[in-house]
């Protein structure tokens, strides 16, 4: 019986790490144009009684993200790092912008940046599932809609990769910090 549990543990961890490769790779293969803009979201996901899940998203620093890339500072670790212009450099905007897994070419050319990190950064490319997802969230996720759990979601950009990293990400801190005041419905 033992042995069976530990077998069931063994297969669990593994169909889990296979599943947290393959959503991470979706990121690779989101296609700019099923993007849309914050507005998009802002239109439904404002309203108090709901949370107001667009106000704390414009009241973070992944709304300022890309503001940040033309401070002084921004442009010292760019050099750094052999980036001419961190405002163009895809090696920046793929983690201040909702750009996480494009090239640089197609990060400069079809999405938009300003916006900083926003909503699709975390939960996918809305095009096809914007207008269910407070209806019918299975459909929603059937149409690629996210709905981050994992810590890799934030990972994916606060990690030793970044050339910012302390060393000292708080996954737990940053996601109270960040999460939703309540879920849409």
């Amino acid at each position: 019986m033992r042995g069976a549990m530990v077998k069931v543990g063994v297969l669990g961890l593994a169909g889990l790490a296979a599943a947290t490769v393959c959503w991470a790779g979706d990121f690779a293969k989101w296609d700019p144009a099923q993007l849309v803009s914050e507005t998009a979201c802002k239109a439904c996901h404002t309203p108090a009684k709901i949370g107001n899940q667009y106000g704390a998203w414009k009241d973070s620093a992944h709304a300022r993200a890309f503001e940040t890339l033309k401070s002084d500072a921004a442009k010292e670790v760019a050099k750094k790092a052999g980036v001419d212009d961190p405002t163009t450099s895809g090696k920046c905007l793929k983690c201040h912008s909702t750009a996480y897994g494009f090239t640089e070419a197609s990060v400069t050319k079809d999405i938009p940046v300003e916006s900083g990190v926003a909503c699709q950064t975390c939960h996918g490319p809305a095009k096809a599932w914007k207008a269910k997802h407070n209806k019918d969230a299975a459909a929603a996720k059937a149409d690629g809609m996210i709905v981050p759990t994992a810590e890799n979601t934030c990972l994916r950009c606060h990690n030793k990769d970044n050339p910012t990293d302390k060393g000292d990400f708080d996954f737990a801190k940053a996601a109270e910090k960040i999460k939703h005041p309540k879920a849409a419905k």
